[in-house]
C-alpha cells in the first residue's frame, strides 16, 4: 500500500476516528432521552423527524452538483451553491410551520406543538450542513470529522444543562441538536470563508437546476421508503417505533464504516483513480464494517438494556437491522464508484437527455423499486397479519427491508458490473470474517452484561481482539498500521516545524506530502 494509498483514506480515518467519539456523545443524548421519556413519548419524538424529512427531501439537489463541479475545479461553484442553498432551505422552511400546525392537530400530538415549531429551525440547518460538508469532501474531507464532532460535542453540552439541569426534556433535546447544528454550520463558514469572495455563477445555477429534476426524481423516492417507518407508527404505535429507533441508533456505527471511502468518490471524478485504489478502499471499508456488525450482532440485548431495561426484549430487531445495514452499506459504496466513473457533466454543462439515459439516472431509479414492493408488504403485514407484539411488528417491517434492499443490490450490480470493476481482495475479507468469528466466540464467553460501563468496556475489548487476531493473520492489516503510524508523525513533525519555523512549514508539508489539498 502505498504514501498515495494512505492519502487516499486520510480524510476517511479523521472522519470515521470522529464518529467513534461521537458513538459515546451520541450515546450519551440517547440516554438522556430513553431514559427520561416512556416508550410512547420516545416514539412521538422520532415520529417528529419523520414529517421533518418530507420536507429536507430538496436538501440534496445542489449539493450533489457542488461535489462533481468543486472537484473538478469550477470557479464560483462554492458562493453560487451556498446562497441557492440558503434560498431554498428558507422558502421550505416558511412552509413547514403553518403545515406541522396542521399535521400536530390531526395525528393528536399538538401538545408537543412547540417542539414541533422549533424542529423547523433543523430544516435551515439540515440544508446547510449538507451543501458545505458536500463542498468540502473534494477539499478537505477530514473537516468533516471535526464538524461532526464540534456537532456533537455541543449538543450533549446543551442537553445536559437543559434536561438535567433545568428539567426541560423535549425543549432542551430539540435546542441541543438545532443549537449544535448552528455551531457546527459557523465552523464550517469560517473554513470556506475566503472561497466567499469568488464570484457567483449563475449560468451553473441553471444547469444544477435543469440537472436536478433527477435529484428531485431520487430524492422522493427515498422518501417513499421512509413512510414505512410511519406506517409502522401509524398502525404498530409509538412502541413499535420506539423499538426500532432504539435499535436502530446501534447501527449508526456500522454505517460509519462507508467515511473510510469518502475522498473516494471526488478522486473517480477528477479521474485520478486506480483500479487498485477503490480495491483498497473497499477493503478498508469492510475491515471496520464486518467486526462493528459482529458486535452490534452479538451483544445486541446488552446494548439495548443500556437504553432502558424495557428495550432489552428488541435484540431481535437490532440484529435484523445489522444485516440491512450491511446491505445498505455496500448498496452505497457501489452506487457512489458506478456515479463516480459517469462522465456527462465533466465541461459543467448538463443534458437533460444524456442524464437521464446515464447509469446515475438509473441508480436513482432503484428506490421506486423498493418502494413498490416494499410499502404494499408493510401495509398488508401492519393491518392484515397477526402480530403478537410490537417487537415482532418491528421485526416484520426490517425483514421486507432485508429482503428488498438485499434483491435490488443483486439487481444493481448485475446490470452496472461492466461500467467499473471492484477488485475484491476474498482473500483479505475471508480473514475478517475469521477474526471477526474468533472474536465472536470469545465475546460468548463473557457473561451478557446490563449496565453501560460493562458494556462499552465489553465492546471495545472484542474490538481490540478483533484487532490483535486480525494484525497477526493479515500482513495487508499490518501494513495499514505502520502507514497511519507514519502519518501521524508526519502530521505531528509537520505541526511542529510550522510553530517554530511559521510559514516555513509549507517546505516540510511540499517534501513529505502532506499537504491538506491532496487529502
Amino acid at each position: 500500500m502505498s504514501k498515495k494509498g494512505i492519502r487516499l483514506q486520510y480524510g476517511g480515518f479523521i472522519i470515521f476516528g470522529g464518529q467513534l467519539i461521537g458513538v459515546v456523545t451520541g450515546l450519551i443524548f440517547t440516554l438522556l432521552l430513553t431514559r427520561s421519556m416512556t416508550l410512547a413519548q420516545y416514539g412521538i419524538w422520532t415520529n417528529i423527524f419523520d414529517y421533518i424529512a418530507y420536507f429536507n427531501l430538496f436538501s440534496g439537489l445542489l449539493p450533489f452538483w457542488a461535489t462533481r463541479f468543486v472537484a473538478r475545479e469550477k470557479e464560483g461553484t462554492i458562493k453560487t451553491s451556498t446562497l441557492a442553498q440558503l434560498m431554498m432551505a428558507l422558502v421550505l422552511m416558511s412552509v413547514y410551520f403553518p403545515a406541522i400546525v396542521l399535521i400536530s392537530r390531526a395525528i393528536g400530538t399538538q401538545v408537543y406543538l412547540l417542539i414541533y415549531l422549533i424542529s423547523g429551525f433543523y430544516i435551515l440547518a439540515f440544508y446547510m450542513i449538507n451543501i458545505f460538508e458536500n463542498i468540502l469532501q473534494p477539499i478537505k474531507p477530514q473537516a468533516l470529522g471535526y464538524g461532526f464532532l464540534i456537532e456533537e460535542t455541543v449538543k450533549v453540552t446543551v442537553a445536559l444543562v437543559l434536561i438535567l439541569g433545568f428539567k426541560q426534556l423535549f425543549l432542551g433535546a430539540i435546542l441541543a441538536l438545532v443549537l449544535s447544528c448552528f455551531v457546527q454550520i459557523s465552523y464550517y463558514v469560517w473554513l470556506l470563508r475566503e472561497k466567499f469572495t469568488e464570484k457567483i455563477n449563475w449560468e451553473y445555477l441553471k444547469e444544477w437546476f435543469k440537472g436536478s429534476l433527477a435529484i428531485a426524481y431520487n430524492a422522493i423516492g427515498n422518501q417513499l421508503m421512509t413512510f414505512a417507518l410511519i406506517l409502522l407508527f401509524l398502525y404498530g404505535g409509538p412502541d413499535t417505533r420506539a423499538y426500532y429507533q432504539g435499535a436502530a441508533s446501534f447501527t449508526v456505527i456500522i454505517g460509519y464504516s462507508i467515511s473510510l471511502s469518502i475522498a473516494l468518490y471526488p478522486k473517480l471524478l477528477s479521474n485520478s483513480c486506480t483500479d487498485e485504489q477503490v480495491g483498497t478502499s473497499f477493503r478498508t471499508v469492510m475491515m471496520l464494517a464486518i467486526p462493528l456488525a459482529t458486535i452490534t450482532m452479538v451483544m445486541s440485548f446488552s446494548f439495548l438494556t443500556v437504553l432502558k431495561a424495557a428495550y432489552g426484549v428488541a435484540w431481535p430487531v437490532l440484529i435484523a437491522l445489522s444485516i440491512d445495514t450491511i446491505i445498505n452499506l455496500l448498496t452505497s459504496f457501489y452506487s457512489n464508484c458506478v456515479m463516480g466513473v459517469e462522465r456527462f457533466d465533466a465541461e459543467g454543462k448538463i443534458s437533460i437527455r444524456q442524464l437521464v439515459r446515464s447509469k446515475i439516472f438509473q441508480v436513482f431509479t432503484i428506490p421506486y423499486i423498493q418502494a413498490a414492493i416494499a410499502l404494499p408488504l408493510a401495509y398488508f403485514v401492519l393491518t392484515r397479519l397477526p402480530i403478537a407484539g410490537s417487537v415482532q411488528a418491528a421485526l416484520y417491517i426490517v425483514g421486507i427491508l432485508i429482503a428488498v434492499h438485499l434483491s435490488t443490490f443483486i439487481g444493481l450490480y448485475w446490470f452496472m458490473h461492466h461500467s467499473i470493476k471492484i477488485p475484491v481482495a476474498w482473500m483479505s475479507i475471508a480473514k475478517f470474517v475469521l477474526a471477526a468469528i474468533l472474536m465472536t466466540g470469545i465475546l460468548l464467553l463473557i457473561p451478557t452484561t446490563s449496565t453501560l460501563l460493562s458494556t462499552i468496556a465489553k465492546a471495545i475489548g472484542g474490538f481490540g481482539i478483533y484487532v490483535i487476531i486480525l494484525l497477526a493473520i493479515d500482513n495487508q492489516a499490518r501494513k495499514l498500521v505502520r502507514l497511519i503510524w507514519e502519518e501521524i508523525k508526519g502530521s505531528i513533525a509537520q505541526l511542529t516545524y510550522k510553530g517554530n519555523n511559521g510559514d516555513n512549514g509549507n517546505e516540510l508539508s511540499g517534501k513529505n506530502g502532506l499537504n491538506a489539498t491532496q487529502d
